[in-house]
This record gives structure tokens, C-alpha cells and sequence, in this order.
């Protein structure tokens, strides 16, 4: 057997499989060997990387429609603005016609069933918004970019906010609920755990009070977005795919690749464990991946690892998107089985060094890596992926196929028509503004002087900050996580973000 013919066998899958595109061997396209990927494996996740130009958005837009025409919802983030064309047919040209004929493809311009989001209602789209207590302590510290020690303070700000009954919904409450625990009224609240230092007080509200003024504000509040809405699909069966809408954020990377992780932080926390299953429940699309990971912490890169690892079995696949392997860190980049690599560049030691450690995380092949990845075309990628059995496929040299739907973005009206038409606009469209932290605080009677009688109330019928946080739902958490339940609460318990009733 030749080599292309053992690097074809492996792809040679007996179940239901994504088509990508054909074999590519000593520069002919080999239109019967045909390179897929198993259905059941989209959940042991994914990469797709590439230099700017190479075709990444074009084969997000290809996996994401044949998930959806074999009935599994899709999420993608839409940062440039040109995935909303998913939604619409389409255009047949002389090139698209090449491209299918290479490939052996039955090319047919199709529309999939789509939704359209945009974070906080900026720009087209159904607005998505959480609460402050939904995000977490942990997210919210990567959004303000505090460092570990003014991180736990938010952390324990958060606590206090939770065992005290102050709503945190928007950014107002955060301010307020720091404000009084600095006044004189509110320091002795938590005295007994360091208490929270002025300065880091004074960081962490100037910090505040910069993201609100670059209009982040109405990123915070509700109604919060229910995630199990990209869970849905369409009435003839195929799966929703949901388009999170954000060039009118691209100057906020750090805030959208946030609510990212917070979005898949919501679905790991609320899906049931269901294991090895025929197909996914979701696959989720993470592009610009590297602008989560820049600057994190260790306790965030953990959590961040420890999410995509257990969230498989939750039936969720989570595809990273970005220019090079090594934007990923490598302990994520471990738990990542299918990998599509279009072109590199190599024109300074820089990327030369990147080239090198691509290579190094495809199987051994018979290719030339590091020849192959500088020569491939628009549309053409190395592959391999997981296998029916789990076992990585040969590395093969593929060009991949044309998507069916429209490859552009559609027009603005048409998508704003298709946002107002949708049956989720008039549950998420108004902002509510209800009672809350920020309320309850700027009403507060102010307190009468202490007696001595009282000051001399003996200390054990006062229960300690340190008795409310051992006594607290989020300390026993994180106790049973260490035994049966980590699958369920690990990752709630690490991020901070809290239950939310449906």
C-alpha cells in the first residue's frame, strides 16, 4: 500500500463524519481519498490555525455547517463580522465550481437556521448580558485585569455581597458594595479575615470606573442570558447556530474572549454528564483564542484547562481558533484531538521558531511539515483528528471544500430583520433595572452608635467571617468537588460564577 493510500485508509470511517475536503500528495488532488472527521469526536475538541488570510473563517463556516445540517448546535463568535452569512444561500461562481470538482463535492447553496447576539446590545444583535454575580470574581478580575492579591479581595467582596443578600447585577452595585465595606460603617464587616485594604479598594474602583467609561456597563445586568439558548434547534431539525456578533467590540478583546469563557463556564456548570455520545451537544467556536489567554493568571490558565477537559463528557466539543499552536498554553493544547493548520509564514526568527513548534505537535508523517505548512494555498490545511477508536489519523495534506452558504457577511438590514423577527428579541431586548446591592446600600438607615453593653457581647454569639465562609454553599462546593461531585461543581467553584435559578 502507497503512502497516500494508508493516509487515505485512515480516514476511511465507518459511522457518520464531516466531510473537510480531499487528500493533497505530491501536489495532485486525490478526489476518492477523502478526509473527514468522525461525528462522535467533535466533543474531544479542537484547533484551527493559521496566518491572517489562509482560510480559518472559511472552515469554521464548513465544520459549523455540516454540524448544523446533521443536527447539532453551533456557536461561533463572529469578530471580524463576516460569519453572519451562514444564515443565507450561497453564490454559485466559476471558482466555488473548481474548488467542488477538485474536492468531489455536491455543491448546493444553502442557508442554515441562525441566531444573531451581540454582548450587551452593541451592535446587531439579541443583547447578551450577565450579572456581576454570574460572571464571578475570577472572570471579572481577567476583564479588569487585577492582579492575584486585588483578586482575592474581589473574591472576597463577592462573598460577603452573597451572605449579606446584595444583589450584584451591574456595575453599580460592585461600586457601592466596595464603597461602604471602606466606610467606617462597613470596615468592621470583614475584620476578622484582613479586612479590604483601602488601597486595594481604590484599585479596584478606579478599575471599575475605567471599564465603565470605555461603555462597558452594558455588558452587566438583566435580564442575563439563559446559555441553554444555544442549545436549541430549528423546527426541520438541524442545529441552531448561534452568531455572537462582535466587531462593534474589537477594541475590547480582553471583555469578549471573558464572556467567552464565562459562556462556557454557564454550560459546563448547568449540562448534565452524559459522556460518550453519537454526536455532540454543542460545538463551540472560540476564535482569537490567544486574547484569553494573554496575561492570565495561573489560577485562571487552571481553570481555563480544567473547564475544557471536563466538559467533554458534558457533550460540549470547544474548537480554539487562532495564528499558531503555541497561542495556546500546552496543557490546553494537550486536550485539543482535531487539528486543522492552514499556512504559516516564516519570514522572521520569530515565526521560524513558531514553524518549528507546529510541527512538533502533529504526529510523525511522511510530509515535510515545515516545507508543506510555508507552501499551502488559500483553503488548503494539514489534518489530522481522532479516529472512530479514539487513535489519531495520518497527517494529510488537504483541500478542503467550499462552504454552501453565503462566504460574507449579509446585508445590515437583513440582519437586523432577522434579530427582531427572532423569538428571543422581546425576552432579552430591555434592560431591567431592579432592586439590588446599589439600592439597598444608598438607602441603609445609618446606624446608631454602639453601646458598651453591646460592645461587650461576648464573641462567640457573633459569628465570624470565617464561620459564614466555612458554613457557606461555595466552601462546601468545593469540598464535595474533591470527592464524587468534581465533575459537577469544580469549575464553578474555581471561577466564582455563581448558580443561577432557571
Amino acid at each position: 500500500m502507497s503512502d497516500s493510500e494508508t493516509i487515505a485508509a485512515g480516514y476511511a470511517f465507518t459511522g457518520p463524519a464531516l466531510d473537510l475536503g480531499a487528500l493533497l500528495w505530491d501536489g495532485a488532488c486525490l478526489p476518492d481519498a477523502q478526509i473527514r472527521i468522525p461525528l462522535p469526536m467533535l466533543n474531544r475538541h479542537g484547533l484551527v490555525a493559521g496566518a491572517t488570510g489562509t482560510g480559518k473563517t472559511k472552515t469554521l463556516q464548513l465544520i459549523a455547517e455540516q454540524l448544523s445540517a446533521q443536527g447539532v448546535p453551533v456557536f461561533l463568535a463572529d469578530v471580524k463580522g463576516d460569519v453572519s452569512g451562514i444564515s443565507a444561500p450561497g453564490t454559485a461562481n466559476d471558482k466555488v465550481a473548481g474548488r467542488a470538482a477538485e474536492v468531489k463535492q455536491q455543491w448546493t447553496a444553502t442557508g442554515f437556521p441562525a441566531e444573531f447576539y451581540a454582548l450587551g446590545g452593541i451592535g446587531h444583535g439579541i443583547p447578551v448580558r450577565a450579572t456581576i454575580t454570574g460572571f464571578g470574581p475570577v472572570l471579572l478580575s481577567k476583564v479588569l485585569q487585577l492582579n492575584q492579591t486585588q483578586e482575592q479581595s474581589l473574591g472576597l467582596i463577592f462573598h460577603y455581597a452573597d451572605t449579606k443578600g446584595l444583589e450584584l447585577i451591574d456595575l453599580k452595585d460592585l461600586r457601592a458594595v466596595v464603597t461602604f465595606l471602606t466606610s467606617d460603617e462597613g470596615k468592621p464587616e470583614l475584620k476578622n479575615i484582613g479586612g479590604l485594604s483601602t488601597a486595594t479598594a481604590g484599585v479596584i474602583l478606579r478599575s471599575l470606573t475605567a471599564f465603565e467609561a470605555q461603555g462597558m456597563a452594558d455588558f452587566f445586568g438583566e435580564p442575563d442570558f439563559d446559555t441553554s439558548e444555544l442549545l436549541r434547534t430549528a423546527s426541520d431539525g438541524r442545529g441552531m447556530v448561534s452568531v455572537l456578533e462582535l466587531p462593534a467590540v474589537q477594541d475590547k478583546p480582553q471583555l469578549f474572549s471573558t464572556f467567552l469563557m464565562w459562556m462556557l463556564a454557564d454550560l459546563f456548570h448547568d449540562l448534565p454528564e452524559v459522556g460518550d455520545a453519537d454526536k455532540p451537544k454543542l460545538v463551540f467556536f472560540f476564535d482569537e483564542a490567544h486574547l484569553l489567554f494573554n496575561d492570565a493568571s495561573k489560577a485562571f490558565l487552571d481553570s481555563i484547562t480544567q473547564t475544557v477537559r471536563l466538559i467533554r463528557s458534558k457533550g460540549v466539543g470547544v474548537f480554539f481558533v487562532t495564528q499558531t499552536p503555541k497561542d495556546v498554553p500546552g496543557d490546553v493544547l494537550a486536550q485539543l484531538g482535531n487539528r486543522v493548520q492552514h499556512a504559516l509564514r516564516a519570514f522572521t526568527p520569530d515565526d521560524q521558531k513558531a514553524l518549528k513548534a507546529t510541527v512538533k505537535t502533529f504526529p510523525n508523517s511522511s510530509y515535510d511539515l515545515e516545507e508543506i505548512l510555508t507552501g499551502l494555498g488559500t483553503g488548503e490545511a494539514v489534518v489530522t483528528v481522532l479516529s472512530e477508536n479514539g487513535a489519531p489519523t495520518p497527517v494529510a495534506v488537504t483541500r478542503l471544500r467550499a462552504p454552501e452558504s453565503l462566504m460574507g457577511p449579509i446585508d445590515a438590514a437583513t440582519l437586523d430583520a432577522a434579530v427582531k423577527s427572532s423569538s428571543l428579541y422581546g425576552r432579552y431586548a430591555q434592560a431591567v433595572d431592579r432592586e439590588s446591592a446599589y439600592e439597598k446600600l444608598t438607602s441603609r438607615p445609618q446606624e446608631a452608635p454602639a453601646t458598651p453593653k453591646t460592645a461587650a457581647k461576648p464573641a462567640k454569639e457573633d459569628e465570624s467571617m470565617v464561620q459564614q465562609v466555612v458554613g457557606s454553599g461555595m466552601f462546601k462546593s468545593l469540598a464535595r468537588s474533591v470527592g464524587t461531585q468534581i465533575g459537577r461543581e469544580i469549575t464553578r467553584s474555581l471561577f466564582g460564577t455563581a448558580r443561577r435559578k432557571r
